[in-house]
């Protein structure tokens, strides 16, 4: 089927696509290329690499970079399954890696607050787990909010979520 014929004209999409990145895991300069408030139109390439970019980057971190280790990779999914429940949104997927969360989910609000109601809530629950300290913030500033129009790229996002992000994680 096409994607014309599946196109939703309902002005609410069927779902959004949220990743967030835990802090100090991808900085300006890095290899993988970067973006910024300048460079961050959907379908544009990245900021190549740029060593320099990325030693100056790394002086700028406050605090070590935040690595999710198996305990905070499951306060983090508790946390989004959680938030989900409460709000009666539905979650497709969701895939928490060592440096970044990535789930799918239908909403009847903006995608940025799902991200901020997520962020908030995985941060909360990693400070009652004792996994960060209370002044900490484990999250970078913003995230990527990827609307999904149609079935098509719903089950695309949930693949990409579910079997996209390299091996299972212990």
């Amino acid at each position: 089927m096409s994607d014309s014929r599946e196109f939703n004209d309902s002005h609410i999409p069927l779902a959004y696509l949220i990743t967030f990145r835990s802090y100090g895991t991808w900085l300006h300069g890095d290899k993988r290329g970067s973006v910024d408030r300048a460079h961050n139109r959907y379908g544009t390439p990245r900021i190549p690499a740029n060593q320099s970019w990325r030693k100056y980057s790394e002086h700028l971190l406050k605090r070590s970079p935040v690595k999710l280790d198996i305990r905070k990779r499951a306060a983090v999914e508790e946390a989004v399954r959680e938030t989900c429940i409460t709000r009666n949104w539905t979650l497709w997927a969701i895939n928490v890696r060592s440096d970044h969360v990535h789930a799918v989910v239908t909403a009847t609000c903006s995608p940025a607050q799902l991200l901020n109601a997520f962020k908030a809530n995985a941060t909360r629950k990693l400070r009652n787990a004792g996994c960060c300290g209370d002044n900490e913030k484990p999250w970078v500033r913003g995230g990527s909010k990827k609307y999904l129009w149609t079935e098509r790229q719903l089950n695309n996002a949930i693949a990409y979520v579910m079997y996209d992000q390299g091996e299972p994680l212990a």
